[in-house]
């Protein structure tokens, strides 16, 4: 059983760079820790010239003497592989390895990830650092597990340069066989894009007003996701030959252009992820900040993580200000914000957490990125703060192992994710969708998860849920089809938005009626479509509700035996379907002709009576979120207050307070961002 997803308690771990401090610091930092509840940290990930200081040369030393000190004070250890950060010998003997921009130009050393993956040079030397360090640090019984890399396709998630466009060739060689099919698959008789070798295909280049062929990035973004899924299986299988049973290969965090389900079914035992709610407070325009939400929206994050391989790790959690100081800036967390972004990471399914980081580094890009500590390193707020926290953990140990319930899912597929980040129209609904529907759940307390449609996805997966919702299904393969139809069948709920069916595999537009595969369960066609007009509303009356079709419209015309259910209430389509009901064997598919915003979400949430499944036991203000875990027919239920207000609960029954071990009931005050979690 692995020490951290153990199913027995939560363990807490911080993230550490020995190289960064004085070895007189060491003992004492680790006597801290131990004193604090940390039982392990994390190191190496940018420490190359540790282990290989020029080319050939090799040595141990460092993290020899550092291991036997944790070996010593009994901290367990995450070793990391330090490819995110070549060498600078490494960079400028080779600078075939560095990535480099659409036009050419390499992204030259002295920050990090600017290496390309598909570098026949950059390989040879992953695999060589990396099995070195496998072979002589994974015996050591302080590591319990290994990280690949450190945030892949974090900072830059396209590749330019010569090695990816051959590597880009020979996939899609192996793809579409002969140079005849490309050019079919990609639609070339356009603008007379016509290929007569693959020696004319490129990554995508520089082109006027940065037009592209479409159809040639989608295959684009797919190419990066295979470089990345294969480059972590490159590190992973040296590892896997000499690590000690019980240990783990795992690597952080969750970003674009990457089916991150291959990645963790081909190479991880679980996904970890860096969990930064502050950011949705900061002054630069790189913060996510959507509407209403701010740091709340990283529990969509983490439900991305969890319909990885259900529960994770975090790897990196927020215990300071962000910052770097080229770009970034957010504020230091307010008291107890630590513990509630930690019990929201809990929440969805981490089942352990490491802080970034102990100390907070005093040079370099990332002088800003605070730790647990300050620079100085004395005892501080949020020292004392994660000591509570390893209290609360010891509290609600019994929760590890459980699972996240929820009784809706939301359908993605990667072909769709890709698609929406390269098609405008796409996008628009897509974004507008994921957002609604997700401050949907959270201001209803409606629990969802994120369910991924792959090659090996079984109707049983799909079965647990009372309701789908497919926002947007523009790419739909006949498998997809068929998987669904399945699930209808045996008698679930599917809804589908806007532009289902509308485009093939390789994103060219079916010239069958929308919405294509779907049209047989769905019972509609689409007769006619428009961009909503900016500055306009489309309203649709559905019984007593009037919800929007954001973004986009669908007309629709039902098949015999389906019924509408709501119709356009203004414009120019006033009276036109906009929602149409099909029973199809036991279950039943409801087609919606917009995109979904909030409002709308809500009203099929209670339409379909899902919404709130725990108003019959507890009252709630829109400022907390509720998150249910289970196991063992014990339910958890996280309480979480994002206000900097205090705010009331009611509970309906009595509950056991898990923190205090005692039961409670009637009015319940939460202080400002404190945390409640309940057994029932």
């Amino acid at each position: 059983m692995s020490f951290l997803l153990n199913k027995d308690r939560i363990v807490m771990g911080v993230d550490y760079y020995p190289e960064h401090w004085d070895k007189s610091l060491w003992a004492e930092d680790l006597d801290r820790m131990k004193k604090a509840g940390i039982e392990f940290i994390r190191i190496a990930e940018f420490s190359w010239n540790l282990f290989e200081p020029q080319e050939g040369e090799y040595t141990y030393t460092f993290f020899d003497e550092f291991l036997e000190l944790c070996k010593e004070k009994d901290m367990k250890v995450i070793f990391c592989t330090p490819t995110a950060t070549p060498p600078a010998w490494l960079t400028d003997k080779y600078p075939e390895v560095l990535n480099a921009r659409q036009d050419g130009v390499l992204y030259r050393h002295g920050a990090r990830r600017h290496y390309n993956y598909n570098s026949p040079i950059y390989q040879r030397f992953t695999r060589n650092i990396v099995e070195r360090i496998a072979s002589h640090y994974a015996p050591h019984e302080s590591i319990i597990g290994w990280q690949i890399d450190n945030e892949i396709n974090c900072e830059k998630d396209e590749f330019y340069s010569e090695s990816d466009t051959i590597a880009f060739r020979e996939f899609l060689k192996e793809k579409y066989g002969t140079i005849k099919n490309l050019n079919k698959a990609w639609g070339t008789a356009f603008w007379n894009q016509t290929y007569t070798s693959f020696s004319e295909v490129y990554v995508p280049r520089t082109t006027l007003s940065n037009s592209t062929n479409p159809h040639e990035v989608l295959d684009y973004k797919r190419f990066v996701s295979d470089s990345a899924c294969r480059w972590a299986k490159l590190q992973s299988d040296i590892i896997r030959k000499y690590i000690k049973p019980g240990d783990f290969v795992t690597t952080n965090g969750l970003f674009g252009n990457l089916d991150n389900h291959r990645m963790v079914r081909e190479s991880l035992d679980f996904m970890t992820y860096d969990s930064y709610p502050n950011m949705a407070y900061g002054v630069d325009s790189h913060f996510i900040e959507t509407s209403g939400l701010r740091d709340r929206f990283w529990g969509l994050l983490l439900d991305e993580v969890r319909s990885l391989k259900g529960n994770f790790g975090i790897m990196e959690q927020q215990s300071g200000a962000n910052g770097w100081n080229t770009a970034m800036a957010a504020p230091t967390p307010k008291p107890g914000q630590i513990t509630l972004w930690t019990m929201q990471s809990i929440a969805h399914g981490a089942d352990f957490v490491c802080y970034f980081r102990w100390r907070t580094c005093t040079f370099g890009t990332e002088i800003y990125w605070h730790g647990i500590l300050d620079y100085s390193g004395r005892d501080n707020r949020r020292l004392k703060e994660i000591t509570e926290i390893h209290d609360k953990f010891a509290a609600i140990k019994e929760v590890s192992g459980s699972e996240y319930k929820a009784e809706v899912g939301v359908v993605e597929t990667y072909s769709n994710k890709f698609d929406s980040e390269l098609d405008a129209w796409h996008k628009m609904i897509e974004t507008t969708s994921k957002t609604g529907i997700y401050e949907a759940s959270q201001f209803t307390h409606t629990p969802i998860d994120y369910v991924y449609l792959q090659d090996e996805t079984r109707v049983e997966e799909l079965a647990k849920y009372k309701v789908l919702i497919y926002p947007h299904a523009v790419i739909v393969t006949e498998k997809e089809a068929s998987l669904l139809k399945e699930y209808v069948e045996n008698g679930g709920t599917l809804i589908l938005g806007c532009r289902a069916g509308m485009k093939d595999e390789t994103g060219i537009c079916s010239q069958k009626n929308m919405p294509g595969l779907l049209s047989d369960i769905s019972g509609v066609e689409v007769t006619e479509f428009s961009l909503v007009t900016p500055g306009e509303k489309a309203l649709v009356s559905w019984d007593d509700d009037e919800i929007e079709a954001a973004v986009f419209t669908d007309e629709l015309s039902p098949s015999s035996g389906a019924e509408v259910l709501a119709t356009y209430a203004n414009r120019y389509n006033k009276g036109v379907p906009a929602l149409v009901e099909n029973k199809y064997g036991k279950g039943r598919v409801i087609y919606f002709g917009g995109a979904f915003n909030r409002h709308s979400a809500e009203v099929f949430f209670k339409k379909l009576g899902v919404i709130n499944p725990l108003s019959e036991i507890m009252d709630i203000p829109e400022e907390c979120e509720i998150a249910i875990r289970e196991k063992e027919n014990n339910r958890y239920i996280f309480v979480l207050n994002y206000s900097g207000e205090a705010q009331e609960i009611t509970l309906k029954k009595d509950m056991f307070n898990m923190y205090t071990s005692a039961s409670c009931s009637g009015k319940i005050t939460l202080s400002s961002y404190e945390t409640l979690i309940l057994k029932q």
